[in-house]
């Protein structure tokens, strides 16, 4: 069997290009158009920021011209700075790369999450993605009449790209639906936001002052289907939403999917349960609230009696967490938008806090409802243990049985005081300083993981093997070393 190709198809094999994701290089008029940069300008001159960062990120191809045109329009009296290489997402603002520069303020190009900043003031940039607006207002009132939905009220939402279309949007749809007695309401999507401004918990929700209402108002969504999608589903699973796609000019009832994403989330949730070991991985460092939320996250680890540890990995990939073979299950704190990821090339689950809070309730319960936002989840009441988690017949030792396994399983308990005879028996972790003094580390999961296996990484065996014949390494330049011939 050949494993390997012939040289010449890397030079034959034809190249995909993806349209939806091409991007046509803009110059004069139309870049100062796209990126408003006559009003960003003015944003920074008008708040006097002095140190002001810009962050294309995925449009750094842009960077460049937009640096320029910002910089003769704001003369000398402000440092411009371009961000590239987002600590996290591209959606988050990127707090902890500007903070290297002292910048007080941050121009966000492109999507956004919408996520509270911690610390500096945004400026956002959406860009301009064209849209057919009486289209999208004709194809979405079709898609809503075919299902018969008798409501008469209707809430406009939508991808940040198209927020400079929101009000013909607006008057659009208000027009075609008006004929059928509907009424379209609409919250504008914020352009500046503070540290400390609320904001919608979703990057395409514009929350209703109603909560009730909120759950039974349907939706009528314009963009693409992506992230921000998909989370607006799962966190209003009793709402009707119609999505309009303007790349497909196609609307349809997006929601008939919003129970197969819950119950995928839901059997992960069933897999969180069986976990005695979590991750609390750091997806933010911007995002308002997520100190506290990490620190409640951790309470809520811990009083359930089960092991927790605290990463920082930056970006996500099924490389980096696989070295962590101990931990049982990963807890994401991220911005709403990154907060679900899908673990299948992942060793290990991934949960929201929302869905640990469902996974270590004593009795699990869950009616539907589905929380990204932090505020939300620490708003919510955690669930509440006993010093022991005695079930009805008083023995914390009881097995439980397994959804995900179809078996009873013994959970490991930590953070309970040794009996003496638990201290006699340990197996944990044995670590020796420089003085051979032998010391025992109790409570550690790390630690009994890394008894249990075969392979404990590099050894000390001095003098026991016999010295090795140091030999001349290669010398040079990488274009061609001593030694090539």
């Amino acid at each position: 069997m050949n494993f390997s190709s012939p040289a010449q198809d890397v030079i034959q094999r034809p190249v995909v290009i993806d349209q939806s994701q091409t991007h046509v290089q803009l110059a004069g008029e139309e870049l100062s158009d796209y990126y408003e940069l006559e009003w960003t300008a003015n944003e920074i001159v008008s708040n006097n920021y002095k140190r002001p960062c810009n962050s294309p990120d995925e449009l750094l191809r842009d960077s460049v011209p937009i640096f320029h045109s910002l910089k003769r329009a704001v003369g000398a009296n402000s440092e411009l700075y371009v961000l590239a290489d987002t600590s996290y997402d591209s959606c988050c603002v990127d707090e902890v790369a500007a903070q290297h520069v002292d910048a007080d303020a941050v121009v966000h190009y492109g999507h956004a999450c919408m996520s509270k900043t911690y610390r500096l003031p945004v400026i956002y940039v959406f860009g301009k993605k064209p849209v057919g607006v009486n289209e999208a207002a004709k194809s979405l009132l079709e898609s809503w009449t075919s299902s018969n939905l008798s409501a008469k009220v209707a809430v406009l939402k939508h991808d940040v790209a198209y927020t400079h279309e929101a009000e013909r949007l607006l008057s659009a749809l208000r027009d075609v639906f008006s004929g059928h007695e509907i009424a379209v309401s609409y919250s504008p999507v914020p352009r500046k936001l503070g540290p400390s401004t609320a904001v919608a918990t979703t990057t395409t929700e514009h929350d209703i002052p109603d909560r009730d209402s909120e759950d039974t108002t349907p939706i009528l969504y314009v963009g693409s289907p992506n992230l921000a999608l998909t989370n607006l589903l799962m966190t209003h699973p009793g709402t009707p939403v119609y999505g309009y796609d303007p790349a497909t000019r196609q609307a349809t009832l997006q929601s008939v999917q919003t129970n197969k994403l819950l119950m995928r989330r839901y059997a992960i949730v069933q897999k969180a349960r069986d976990a005695d070991v979590f991750g609390i991985l750091v997806g933010t460092l911007g995002v308002a609230s997520y100190l506290p939320l990490i620190a409640r996250i951790r309470q809520l680890i811990v009083s359930a009696h089960k092991k927790a540890y605290t990463i920082s990995v930056g970006k996500l990939n099924p490389a980096k967490l696989a070295n962590f073979a101990e931990i049982e299950c990963f807890v994401l704190v991220a911005c709403p938008e990154n907060s679900v990821i899908d673990a299948k090339d992942f060793f290990r689950p991934i949960v929201t806090p929302f869905e640990l809070q469902l996974a270590l309730q004593p009795s699990p319960t869950w009616t539907g409802e589905y929380v990204l936002d932090f505020d939300q989840v620490l708003a919510r009441e955690p669930p509440k243990h006993s010093s022991h988690d005695e079930d009805e017949d008083g023995d914390p030792d009881r097995p439980a049985f397994s959804l995900v396994t179809g078996k009873y399983r013994h959970a490991k308990r930590y953070g309970d005081d040794p009996t003496p005879a638990q201290e006699s028996t340990s197996s944990a972790l044995i670590l020796r300083d420089q003085d051979g003094t032998v010391t025992t580390l109790r409570d550690s999961a790390a630690g009994e993981f890394l008894q249990s296996r075969t392979f404990r990484g590099l050894e000390t065996r001095a003098g026991l093997d016999p010295p090795g014949i140091l030999q001349q390494g290669r010398s040079g330049i990488a274009r061609g070393y001593g030694d090539d011939h």
